[in-house]
């Protein structure tokens, strides 16, 4: 089911995009994705607003947190008491970045590093559920974390988010999947050592498109770096790409059965 009104406590309900130019980004995805942005118009909401796709909320965008931060694509993850996630992530071993604060009557958010080294957010929902369109061109499908402390991640995210983990031997690599109640919502795997030194553990979000090829193309035209060209996968032919500004991101056709 690709519209969505709300999320399993636990799920990836939300990505967005911390930009060091949110003009320059917001053309760049309008262009790549036929994305169209709606700035929220208060000062306080700091420059933030939202992608409309088809007339769906599908991610968020606004200003990079501090001078000097490089652009990224940040994953929230649902949360019924985003209190007692915060506490959950601090028993775990990890350290709440951002205490939960309330945006409007949106609903309440808060940013954690994980033992690993990884950021990730929550989010309890208030009158914004998450995003309004997943799993189909035009909208984030998975998240993956690349972790340098594979089994470190292992031990927090089941304590801190509820999350199971399956791991399984995958074209020749261990890989995990973060599980809810049996359902997959969420990857992970081991950072290879074709990551330059010093790379931090990080969450990568994968943007459904209906071409890859012609998708991948468009964003060379519009000055992205192709990180990873078109390669195949079991859920469908994927590439990775740097986006002007620097954050990184996935594009997947997926399979019929994806």
């Amino acid at each position: 089911m690709s519209e969505r009104n709300g999320y399993q406590p636990g799920v990836p309900c939300w990505v967005d995009l911390s930009s060091t130019d949110v003009p320059a980004s917001t053309r760049f995805y309008g262009d790549l994705f036929g994305w169209s942005a709606e700035m929220v118009d208060d000062p306080a909401a700091g420059g933030y607003g939202q992608f409309v796709y088809n007339g769906k909320k599908v991610a968020g965008v606004g200003p990079s947190f501090a001078e000097g931060m490089p652009s990224v694509w940040n994953v929230y993850v649902s949360t019924s008491d985003i209190a007692a996630t915060a506490d959950k992530v601090k028993n775990s071993g990890g350290q709440v970045v951002m205490e939960p604060m309330a945006i409007f009557e949106e609903g309440s958010m808060a940013v954690f590093q994980t033992p690993d080294g990884a950021f990730v957010s929550a989010w309890q929902p208030g009158n914004h559920q998450g995003a309004e369109l997943v799993n189909e061109p035009g909208a984030f499908c998975w998240n993956e974390l690349v972790s340098s402390d594979v089994e470190a991640a292992k031990r927090f995210y089941p304590s801190a988010f509820g999350w199971t983990e399956h791991t399984q031997e995958m074209e020749g690599m261990q890989y995990t999947e973060w599980q809810i109640g049996g359902d997959s919502v969420a990857g992970m795997m081991a950072m290879s050592p074709d990551y330059p030194e010093g790379t931090p553990s990080h969450w990568s979000t994968y943007f459904a498109v209906a071409d890859l090829d012609a998708t991948i193309a468009k964003a060379r035209e519009l000055g992205a770096t192709v990180m990873v060209d078109a390669m195949d996968s079991p859920f469908g032919r994927f590439g990775m790409l740097m986006d002007p500004q620097g954050a990184g991101l996935a594009v997947i056709q997926l399979n019929e059965n994806g």
